[in-house]
């Protein structure tokens, strides 16, 4: 079988609220972190833990949903592809940077603690579609300069 498959999903934590911004040419981005947490038990019993944090980016009319929905600490479930980008830091050394470019993300837990449904299982939060909106996207020829990224 030929061919490829750069896919994620994650489901955690709010670090911080979104932070919206947009593009010199109007287009809406909005960055923000989710921590996810493995757990387990080490060879004496001692409950052991590690979090990840991971960067999320998202396009459009989606970015405008996040910033209005998602807050710090609540529960998400993203679904996107890693994408590397890199960039020059202010004493000059140029780096990498990780992110998610989220296609889709869906909030979750009980609608009193700003999640998806009062049952606390996957929503999309009723007829909201948080599918992706006309973000630019490499598959379809668009780019992701470290220009059009205002942060």
């Amino acid at each position: 079988m030929s061919g490829s498959l750069n896919k994620v999903l994650l489901i955690g934590n709010l670090g911080r609220d979104p932070e919206l911004k947009s593009t010199p040419s109007g287009q809406s981005v909005a960055r923000f972190s989710v921590a996810t947490t493995e757990t387990w038990k080490n060879q004496a019993g001692e409950k052991q833990s590690k979090t990840e944090w991971h960067n999320i980016v998202v396009w459009g009319k989606q970015a405008e949903i996040a910033e209005k929905y998602l807050r710090k600490g609540k529960q998400v479930m993203i679904e996107g592809r890693i994408q590397y980008r890199e960039y020059t830091d202010q004493a000059g050394v140029k780096k990498t940077a990780c992110d998610i470019r989220c296609d889709n993300f869906v909030m979750l837990g009980r609608m009193e603690d700003g999640g998806g449904s009062r049952e606390g299982g996957y929503s999309r939060g009723g007829t909201q579609d948080f599918e992706d909106h006309g973000a630019p996207s490499p598959a379809a020829g668009g780019s992701f300069p470290d220009d059009d990224i205002p942060f």
